[in-house]
């Protein structure tokens, strides 16, 4: 297991939630929830200052895949998305991955809701909770396979099987 900090991110159209990890690897927790920036920059922005904070060196993005595991227009979004993180983060050596998030919003409403949350409460941390969701994901899959989980942002071919693990 490579220790360091991570962190999680769910990218959605108005919102995109922040999770981190600890130093070891073990645990995903709730960091933030940023605005969707309507020009593109400030978002990321954001998450590159956050990144900076934590000296996280990875971030991991979810990647919404259909239930069958098939893209979609939202596929597509979170994907450009983590290519751009990539890009942005790039000089700071800070790698980016995309990893499955499949149910991953509809785990953590769940957990919320367990929690005694009610959804229209809880929108404001349900990005963050979601990111959780993936991160711990990623960490599970990491530590039982003892390899990086997804794939990498930023290549020219299309999300693979292999951001399913």
């Amino acid at each position: 297991m490579r220790t360091g900090v991570r962190i999680g991110v769910d990218v959605g159209k108005a919102r995109i939630g922040i999770a981190r990890s600890d130093p070891h690897g073990m645990l995903a927790t709730p960091v933030e929830t940023v605005a969707r920036a309507a020009d593109g920059i400030a978002d990321l922005g954001r998450i590159a200052e956050i990144v900076a904070e934590l000296g996280a060196f990875e971030a991991v993005v979810g990647l919404p895949l259909n239930m069958r595991g098939e893209r979609t227009l939202s596929t597509d979004d979170a994907a450009e998305f983590a290519d751009r993180l990539a890009a942005r983060l790039a000089a700071d050596n800070v790698t980016v991955r995309l990893v499955d998030e499949r149910l991953s919003t509809v785990s953590a409403q769940g957990q919320l809701r367990q929690a005694g949350k009610k959804t229209k409460q809880s929108r404001s941390i349900i990005d963050q909770a979601a990111a959780v969701v993936i991160l711990q994901h990623a960490l599970d899959i990491e530590r039982a396979r003892g390899e990086a989980p997804g794939i990498p942002a930023n290549i020219d071919t299309p999300a693979t099987e292999e951001a399913t693990e």
